[in-house]
């Protein structure tokens, strides 16, 4: 079978079903159609909708909020350096400074909407509703977790949490369980026999099923599901292997996609918990501290144009089995084969047929972290691949929204402000070892770094405000002195870990658009440390490039000043990936109130997963999750 213009079904399913399900436990078939998507014609009967003018006037609003910042920087360096006319050195220079200037006045100037939003317009329109008393819940949902060589014995503790959390709300029995497996042989036996020995454990129904075949990665483990399931289900609740997601929110989303039926997807905003390294732990209070007034903006300039991030997020089945069938691509990577990155190419589909596309914030919503700086690296690196792989999709698919090709258009150009960053750079130094100008008449001004100081940590700044107007919030991050250190620490560990990112994502970049594409394993969930001489090998480039800049800030007669950030943050670069991956500092960190979080539902109302043993290969294990809870 074939699609248009060349395009293969991503979801062949000619194999036996014997050999394609290795292993499963699932109810009766209820097979639902989920063609697969012509991208060169746009769909036919989509219902038009009035434009909303007022969100279009939100839009407007924080585009003119981010161009003001950036046209005062590009006057003021404008004035610095183009004097006498501007050489082609120098419209290099000013070509790569004015889109990575608007690039932080865009992010400064979405959390400054969303710090209002939260404390004068107390986070209205930001929420999912709270459930009324007799609210019912007609529809039936799914909730599927995917996993792939993953530590099962965690995912089956998370899955405890969840669903012990339902069995307290109103309506918890109109939610099942799904665990949609594409491990290898030996972890699915694993699998298996953990499965086997709990699933009579749980007072809801929990199905299990193994592919043989990964065919399409978690989309088309999604879509196997959606194929053979998905007409029995108004809902699916979709969440990752390390995702946690209260029993309450769930309902809660559930609830919103009955009464808007326009609706075709909610993503929560999901905050990350579970940390024990001091990495982890150093991510996860960025997030829960300062995530929130981001993620209040940018819900409020994208109202029904939301995002799909893939997990933690409740979808209306049929309209994804209608709008999200995808196909494989031609050509070779990283632009053709499987679509990576498939979540935000969904929500642009969903919404290309006319499905609102909305994102709440939820304090019940979590995800975890990995552990150490190269893990994150290595995640980011198939983030970047996926990205980059939209840019051609951005013109291919006829008939997207304007602002779903804007956000396409923005996560890819994510990945490319680190070598915009990193050629800006090497503009300045090199132009002063040429002579073509003293470097001191490039670098920002005394008022112009004060403004980029501003763009850069005021957010942080704004976060603070929020939380310590809050008293709840104040004193579940450990009230102002511990905040305080907190975002000290935050801010010094960010500064040295920025040029470190810096060169990573440039080398991932150009490594991809050569053809050197990322695998798409199981991710690496628990780290104790590093050698420090295995890290000196891994970041051997960094190394490498911060001499290098020392070299020409010397002989271009360059301050130093300028450059130390930078240059520490590339040598210092083993160090910190070796440091930060030790739990031992993780827990030191927490007995000293360093990165100190409000604690999640489960640990705050006295609630335990369901604890239980399970003999696996011959050993019995008590498995519990997380593994800090104690």
């Amino acid at each position: 079978m074939k699609g248009t213009d060349g395009i293969r079904p991503l979801h062949e399913q000619s194999q036996d079903a014997s050999v394609t399900r290795a292993f499963e436990q699932v109810p009766a078939e209820m097979p639902l159609a989920m063609p697969v998507q012509d991208f060169s014609s746009a769909p036919d009967d989509v219902p038009v909708r009035a434009r909303n003018i007022d969100l279009w006037a939100r839009r407007l609003l924080v585009v003119l909020l981010a161009v003001l910042p950036a046209s005062m920087a590009a006057h003021e360096m404008r004035l610095s350096i183009g004097l006498d006319g501007i050489s082609l050195w120098e419209g290099i220079y000013l070509a790569l400074f004015i889109p990575l200037f608007a690039w932080i006045a865009f992010g400064f100037a979405t959390s400054f909407i969303g710090f209002l939003l939260l404390t004068i317009g107390r986070g209205r329109g930001v929420q999912p509703r709270a459930l009324r008393p007799g609210d019912p819940l007609r529809g039936q949902t799914a909730i599927l977790l995917p996993v792939c060589n993953e530590d099962f014995l965690g995912v089956l503790g998370r899955l405890s949490i969840m669903e012990r959390s339902l069995t307290q709300v109103m309506g918890g029995e109109r939610f099942e369980f799904f665990i949609l497996s594409d491990s290898n042989a030996e972890n699915g036996e694993i699998e298996r026999e953990a499965y086997q020995a709990i699933r009579h454990s749980f007072s809801r129904a929990v199905h299990y099923r193994r592919r043989a075949l990964n065919i399409g990665r978690k989309p088309g483990n999604i879509a196997e599901w959606v194929q053979r399931f998905g007409g029995g289900y108004d809902y699916m609740i979709v969440l990752d292997a390390d995702s946690v997601m209260s029993g309450q929110t769930m309902a809660r989303l559930a609830s919103d996609m009955e009464r808007h039926p326009y609706l075709g997807l909610i993503q929560t905003v999901p905050t990350v918990v579970g940390a024990s390294t001091l990495f982890a732990r150093w991510q996860q209070f960025a997030s829960r501290l300062f995530g929130p007034i981001s993620a209040a903006g940018m819900i409020w300039w994208a109202g029904s144009e939301g995002m799909f991030w893939g997990h933690n997020a409740i979808l209306r089945v049929r309209a994804f089995a209608q709008s999200c069938g995808l196909p494989e691509l031609p050509g070779r990577a990283p632009f053709g084969g499987h679509i990576m990155s498939h979540d935000m190419i969904e929500a642009a589909l969903l919404r290309r047929r006319s499905w609102d596309v909305h994102m709440v914030t939820a304090d019940d919503s979590f995800e975890e972290f990995p552990p150490s700086l190269p893990d994150l690296a290595t995640r980011d690196r198939r983030w970047c691949q996926g990205n980059i792989q939209h840019v051609p999709l951005i013109a291919k698919i006829k008939g997207l929204h304007p602002v779903s090709r804007f956000q396409l258009l923005v996560g890819a150009s994510a990945y490319c402000t680190s070598p915009l960053w990193l050629a800006l750079i090497l503009v300045v130094l090199g132009g002063a070892v040429a002579g073509l100008w003293p470097a001191s008449a490039v670098l920002p001004s005394g008022g112009l770094l004060a403004l980029t100081a501003v763009l850069l940590f005021g957010p942080k700044l704004l976060s603070m405000i929020w939380a310590l107007a809050d008293p709840a919030h104040r004193i579940g991050f450990g009230g102002a002195a511990r905040m305080s250190r907190g975002v000290l620490a935050d801010i010094i560990l960010s500064i040295l870990m920025a040029p470190v990112s810096m060169l990573t994502q440039t080398i991932n970049l150009f490594g991809i658009l050569m053809g050197r594409k990322s695998s798409w394993n199981g991710q690496t969930r628990d780290r104790d440390g590093m050698a420090l001489i295995g890290a000196v090998w891994l970041f051997k480039w960094h190394i490498l490039l911060g001499l290098g800049l020392t070299l020409l800030a010397v002989r271009g007669d360059t301050p130093l000043g300028w450059v130390t950030p930078v240059v520490a943050g590339l040598l210092l670069a083993p160090v910190l990936a070796a440091i930060t991956a030790r739990k031992g500092l993780g827990r030191w960190a927490d007995e000293h109130g360093l990165f100190q979080v409000p604690e999640p539902w489960w640990r705050t109302q006295s609630y335990r997963p369901l604890r239980y043993r399970l003999s696996v290969n011959g050993k019995t294990i008590t498995p519990t999750w997380p593994a800090n809870d104690g």
